[in-house]
């Protein structure tokens, strides 16, 4: 098939490049740089089964796919809020325009939606019914009401035009190639035990994440692109740790010595984040197998190569 990766340079979309050119799929990639990196694509660019298209999709393309992965979107705080409005148009107009693109060419959609969708939930753990506890004004708002409008969209799309969509919910994912500066947990404890700097936990570290390695995850895109089920389904660890365990697990990988030093929680963080994967293990027989001390060895070793470069 030929496939369309839109944010393909960037972290879960060049692991997912990975795995559809190992299965022998013809591969476009298209992303601006925004957050994605030339290097997480080098190794395809010599190929001829592999096309690169540096295009911001907030403006339309036209291309012949048989199936486009709509990953591009800035997913961390960081990258997110530096330009909150160019998130929102990057979700809003980007995830039309591709949609336009499907429409035309007959091709399958799968959105990459986000856990963020659920703001700070109410109900835990998350399911798909759950509609939200979302503020429309802060300044997450920008990530959660974009990515929001973005289902918003496919479900349209699919209802006035008959246009074949999936709709993945995407929790925390870590792994190799994530950005050294994203801000995330994980990239964050990572950097700051590698640099021998004090690890920084935000309020006092109770508040919970679920992380899924890079690879369950793009495993559950594919079944999801190629399954019978529209969605939206949540894609993620169900493994619940606090905050405070995440930073003793790095620290006790990296450098035992490291400090931990609390700050003040940042606004409309949420308290608790834990995917109920029923659906997917239901309809996709899907469910994470990396462990997570297993994926931070693995994501530990990919940062100290690349910061002992620097």
């Amino acid at each position: 098939m030929r496939i369309l990766v839109t944010g393909g340079a960037g972290f879960i979309g060049s692991h997912l490049i990975d795995r559809l050119m190992a299965d022998g799929h013809d591969v476009i990639c298209l992303d601006n740089f925004y957050t994605g990196h030339k290097r997480n694509i080098l190794k395809w660019m010599d190929s001829p089964f592999f096309e690169f298209i540096r295009h911001d999709i907030t403006e339309p393309i036209r291309l012949e796919v048989d199936q486009i992965y709509h990953l591009a979107c800035p997913a961390s705080p960081v990258h997110y809020q530096y330009n909150p409005v160019k998130t929102v148009k990057t979700s809003f107009m980007g995830t039309m325009n591709m949609l336009g693109l499907a429409k035309r060419v007959k091709a399958r959609l799968l959105m990459a939606s986000t856990s963020e969708i659920y703001g700070d939930p109410n109900i835990h753990p998350q399911t798909e019914e759950y509609w939200g506890n979302v503020n429309t004004i802060g300044i997450r708002s920008c990530y959660d009401e974009g990515k929001r409008v973005a289902e918003t969209l496919c479900f349209d799309y699919h209802r006035q035009n008959n246009v074949d969509i999936r709709v993945a919910r995407i929790f925390n994912t870590y792994g190799p190639r994530m950005l050294e500066n994203d801000g995330r947990v994980v990239s964050n404890f990572i950097v700051q035990s590698l640099r021998g700097i004090p690890l920084t936990v935000y309020g006092d570290g109770s508040q919970t994440r679920s992380f899924c390695y890079v690879s369950d995850l793009v495993e559950g895109l594919m079944r999801l692109m190629n399954g019978e089920h529209i969605g939206p389904v949540n894609l993620g660890n169900p493994g619940e740790y606090t905050i405070l365990e995440l930073a003793q697990k790095i620290q006790g990988m990296v450098n035992p010595d490291a400090e931990i030093i609390f700050k003040p929680l940042p606004q409309d963080d949420p308290k608790q984040r834990q995917p109920d994967i029923t659906r997917a293990k239901t309809w996709l027989g899907w469910e994470p197998t990396v462990p997570l001390d297993e994926g931070l060895k693995l994501t530990i070793e990919d940062f100290r190569s690349r910061i002992t470069a620097h």
